[in-house]
């Protein structure tokens, strides 16, 4: 452990019942959100910034995290993290404390994909996917939760929260997109394993599974979106256009529309207000997954 991170560590302590006096559902939480700087992770910082959060956008892309963090005003922030990278993530945390005091909800939401099938996907595309997707959650809990165990010896009236966005494919697997579905299953027996590890320190640990963020450039970027990726892996059979592609996904679903950051952020704000649970899946996707 770096000696930043032990200062961080003293910081968070000291500062345990220090925090912003403002409105909102998150009022005065002090939240960071892994991949901040674009796509779901911003838009879900951008909603819990609006609820009163004092937000960290922590992202490999700095200068779009500072970007994002300047309009978003004041009580938003931008640092720089590779995920799969423990020092990197030592690194982020520590400057999180340091700029906002501590940290009271750390959303990991940063997340690649490949998709391809067996004879396709490289075992390099694959290790790339399980180092972010999967590793970087470990490393983002390993680091934060010596934050929140400082923080809990200091002021044991609160809790802590810790919320993985994983995916639908984390609850039903996935054609040709092994690699993502994999990784997204293990990070829910991550979930489980760490809320059963941490509850004693009234840290909450959850996953929320959403369907899939259409306007995003996960899946609407023209060169690398999965639109795009699917439509060349074969996935939706049929399929010539990428238009083809995206009307087949939304058929999927009841409510006949892809699933919004503001959607997870209302299970987001469940797993906080929530004392009662932890080390859970939940579903977010307009009914096209329901849980058995």
């Amino acid at each position: 452990m770096s000696q930043l991170l032990d200062q961080a560590i003293e910081h968070a302590k000291q500062h345990a019942k220090v925090r912003p006096d403002c409105g909102g559902r998150l009022g005065g939480r002090l939240a960071v959100v892994t991949g901040g700087a674009q796509g779901f992770g911003l838009g879900i910082a951008q909603e819990l910034h609006r609820e009163g959060a004092s937000v960290v956008l922590a992202d490999l892309n700095l200068a779009q995290a500072e970007l994002a963090a300047k309009d978003m005003g004041k009580g938003a922030y931008a640092v720089q993290v590779d995920v799969s990278n423990l020092e990197s993530v030592e690194q982020m945390v520590a400057r999180s404390v340091e700029l906002m005091g501590g940290i009271d909800l750390f959303v990991a939401n940063a997340g690649v994909l490949r998709s391809g099938g067996l004879d396709e996907l490289t075992p390099a595309d694959f290790e790339f996917v399980t180092k972010v997707n999967y590793t970087g959650y470990f490393n983002c809990v390993r680091t934060v939760t010596r934050i929140m165990k400082a923080q809990f010896e200091a002021d044991g009236s609160r809790f802590y929260d810790i919320v993985q966005i994983n995916s639908k494919s984390g609850l039903e697997g996935s054609k040709r997109n092994f690699a993502y579905a994999g990784g997204k299953f293990g990070g829910i027996g991550l979930t489980q394993s760490f809320a059963m590890e941490l509850a004693p320190y009234q840290i909450k640990v959850n996953s929320i599974c959403p369907g899939n963020f259409y306007d995003g450039p996960l899946w609407s970027d023209p060169e690398q979106g999965l639109f795009v990726q699917y439509l060349r892996a074969g996935k939706v059979p049929g399929a010539k256009t990428v238009e083809d592609v995206k009307a087949s996904y939304l058929s999927k679903s009841l409510i006949q529309r892809g699933c919004t950051p503001e959607d997870v952020a209302k299970a987001v704000y469940y797993c906080v207000e929530q004392c009662y649970e932890t080390g859970q899946a939940i579903p977010v996707t307009g009914g096209q997954v329901m849980l058995s």
